[in-house]
């Protein structure tokens, strides 16, 4: 490659990466400053940062909220991983055709939106008794198609002769799945752990619909409760932004290394 063709593609990247991450500096700065100076368009942090704070807490029940949201993102993470691991894994493993057509229904499922099947889920839950609690939260989403297809795809690449070894030292069908296909797996699971928690986390619609207590409120409810009303204070909402996507990035570059193997399919 020729100096000229590196000083462009350098520079392209340059320009890309500071693309990317004005945005981030820009809610973190916007954090730091009165509204009026957010209006203004101001991109140099302020010293307005435990005013706001103190306003955002004063406003909002931040700690319940921050407490629910990491309880429903944490529940829905952890038995999501379980139900659909075993069903990519079944899936695979104990391959036929009848589980080929099966698959292809849930697979059929993606093309339906949720906001399609949102007042009968409601209208079910509501009879039920489940508005405002963890499994109102957590049911519809507890299993995907795309994490389904992910361990499925996962599966393929397991070595099939280590369960019939297993199977042939009399290990059971159960044994085989948590014993030896899970820790195999580890990055599979982390990448599919990423994607369900920041979903979980980020999700809006549906617990603003089954949430009907202020108990119950979630971090994505409080950004948009600061957005009501006839005047909008932007330096505290940008503040409330801020701390809505930090548990999310955090998780995001602690399993950065293990996301990227799971999604493309890594085996170890």
């Amino acid at each position: 490659m020729t100096k000229g063709k590196k000083i462009l593609m350098y520079g392209f990247l340059i320009i890309a990466s500071f693309i990317s991450v004005f945005p981030l500096y820009w809610m973190v700065s916007a954090a730091t400053n009165t509204s009026a100076d957010v209006l203004k368009g101001r991109i140099i942090p302020g010293t307005h940062l435990l005013e706001n704070l103190n306003n955002l807490l004063a406003n909002q029940d931040i700690g319940r909220a921050l407490g629910n949201s990491f309880k429903y993102a944490i529940i829905l993470t952890i038995v999501s991983m379980l139900i659909c691991s075993l069903a990519g894994y079944g899936f695979e493993i104990y391959h036929d055709k009848a589980k080929d057509a099966v698959m292809s229904v849930i697979l059929l499922a993606m093309m339906v939106p949720f906001v399609a099947t949102m007042i009968p889920l409601f209208q079910m839950f509501s009879k039920a008794g489940w508005l405002n609690s963890t499994i109102g939260f957590i049911l519809p989403t507890i299993s995907t198609p795309f994490l389904i297809m992910m361990f499925r795809q996962s599966a393929r690449s397991f070595p099939h002769d280590i369960i019939e070894a297993a199977r042939i030292d009399g290990l059971s069908e159960i044994a085989i799945f948590f014993k030896m296909f899970m820790p195999t797996m580890r990055s599979t699971y982390a990448a599919a752990a990423t994607i369900t928690f920041m979903n979980a986390w980020n999700n809006y619609l549906w617990p603003k619909v089954i949430m009907t207590d202020a108990e119950s409120i979630t971090m994505p409810m409080v950004v948009a409760n600061l957005t009501q009303g006839y005047v909008t204070d932007y330096g505290m909402l940008m503040l409330a932004v801020l701390i809505c996507t930090l548990p999310t990035a955090i998780v995001f570059f602690c399993l950065q290394k293990s996301f990227a193997e799971g999604i493309t399919g890594a085996v170890k």
